[in-house]
Parts: structure tokens; C-alpha cells; sequence
């Protein structure tokens, strides 16, 4: 089998196309842009931030899912840092503990998001999908399905702008989550990317990275589709 040149116009190609997801990133669903446009309401706000934790405290699991499949101890060690910053080292630090305050500031209580009696069927399906992904598919594609963060900076920008002018019943010092993901994900992101690149090197491995950062789309996608018929029933 033919190696690509990754040093050139082959992997200017690779990382183009995995940079084209973003048109399918979640930022762009309709759920979405009436959040950043200020149109919900608290009730809705509420089952976004109930049904999101789901997701939210899987992430560590997935992360620990690709460590326990990576043979690279350089990776590994880099790749912990992502489960530092989710789970903290300490009680009251760490996103997970964000994202419970936030909670708390929309008006839900700690035992409801941590029992998760909130989630639709439709997040935790997509949610179990994606740690069963990481935890059964070759370790760099579950890397390259963590490249969704490439597109995560802009979107927890406008995020935190559209929070902090349209929900202001919400206290801002609760917002903690979405200002610490402006530096960890660009962080995180250039990493998967540098692993990515490093490690597809073949026309047939290229094609799984991409097919993983779909999958990742389409399970983001998901939660939002689950999330916006929930609240319409509400």
C-alpha cells in the first residue's frame, strides 16, 4: 500500500476535508440558533443543560476509553489532561462541576442532573453511542472523532455572548464552563489533530478519520433533534 506524502499538499487536503465538518457541526442546528438568538425560554434552557450533562459527564469515560486503547504513552499522558478537566482533581473544580453549577443557576438541583431523570431516550442513545464508539473502534478514530473541537472555540464564543445578552436571569459567574472551553479546546483540538495527521496516513485510514468526525456530527446532531422535539412537547 502507497503512504501518502503527510508532509505536503496530501495532508493540506486531509485536514481541508476534516475542517469541512464544521458545516454539519452542530452550531448549526435549529435548536441551536434560536439559543444563541435568545428565543427560548427558562423551561427550554433547562432541558438543553439537563440533557447536555448526559454528555457532559461521559466525556471522561470516552477519554479513558481511547487511553486504555492508545499504545502511545506520549499520547496517553497528553490525552489525560482532557479527563483532569472534566473531572478536576479536587471537589469544585473540574467542567463536570461547572456544568452542575450551571444547573443550579438555571434553577435545576444537583440530584436531578446527576440522576439524569431529565435525559429523552434520543441523548442517551446518542451519548452511549459515542463512549461505545471510543471504546470499540481503533483508538485513532476515536481521536479523530474528537475533532469537533476544531469548530468548539467559535461556537462557545457566540455561546457565551448570546448567554450573557438574552438569558440574563442566568448569573454570568455560572458561565465558567463555556469560558474555560475558549482555551482547552484549541488546546485539545491541535493535539487529535497532530495525532490524526501523524498516525492516517493511507487513503482507506484518512477515510476512517472522516468517517468518525461524521459520526461525531451526526451524534451531536442527534442529542439537539432529541432535545428540540422534548421541549416541543413540553
Amino acid at each position: 500500500m502507497t503512504l501518502i506524502d503527510t508532509t505536503g499538499t496530501a495532508t493540506d487536503e486531509f485536514v481541508a476535508a476534516l475542517r469541512e465538518h464544521s458545516r454539519r457541526y452542530h452550531d448549526q442546528h435549529p435548536f441551536h440558533r434560536r439559543m444563541n438568538a435568545g428565543e427560548l425560554d427558562a423551561e427550554q434552557i433547562r432541558c438543553w443543560v439537563a440533557n447536555r450533562f448526559c454528555y457532559q459527564a461521559a466525556i471522561p469515560r470516552k477519554d479513558a476509553a481511547i487511553i486504555a486503547n492508545c499504545p502511545d504513552r506520549e499520547v496517553r499522558r497528553r490525552w489525560l489532561r482532557r479527563i483532569v478537566d472534566h473531572d478536576g482533581t479536587a471537589d469544585g473544580d473540574g467542567g463536570i462541576e461547572a456544568w452542575l453549577r450551571l444547573g443550579e443557576a438555571v434553577g435545576l438541583t444537583r440530584p436531578e442532573l446527576e440522576d439524569q431523570r431529565h435525559v429523552v431516550p434520543g441523548v442517551r442513545f446518542a451519548v452511549d453511542a459515542y463512549v461505545t464508539f471510543a471504546r470499540t473502534r481503533p483508538w485513532v478514530e476515536a481521536v479523530a472523532s474528537s475533532l469537533t473541537e476544531l469548530f468548539a472555540p467559535d461556537l462557545m464564543a457566540e455561546r457565551l455572548a448570546a448567554f450573557e445578552r438574552h438569558y440574563t436571569w442566568i448569573d454570568p459567574q455560572e458561565l465558567t464552563y463555556f469560558r474555560a472551553r475558549l482555551t482547552q479546546a484549541p488546546r485539545d483540538s491541535a493535539h487529535a489533530l497532530e495525532v490524526v495527521t501523524e498516525h492516517c496516513r493511507t487513503p482507506e485510514q484518512q477515510a476512517a478519520a472522516l468517517a468518525a468526525l461524521s459520526f461525531k456530527c451526526d451524534v451531536l446532531w442527534s442529542m439537539l433533534d432529541a432535545i428540540d422535539r422534548a421541549c416541543a412537547d413540553r
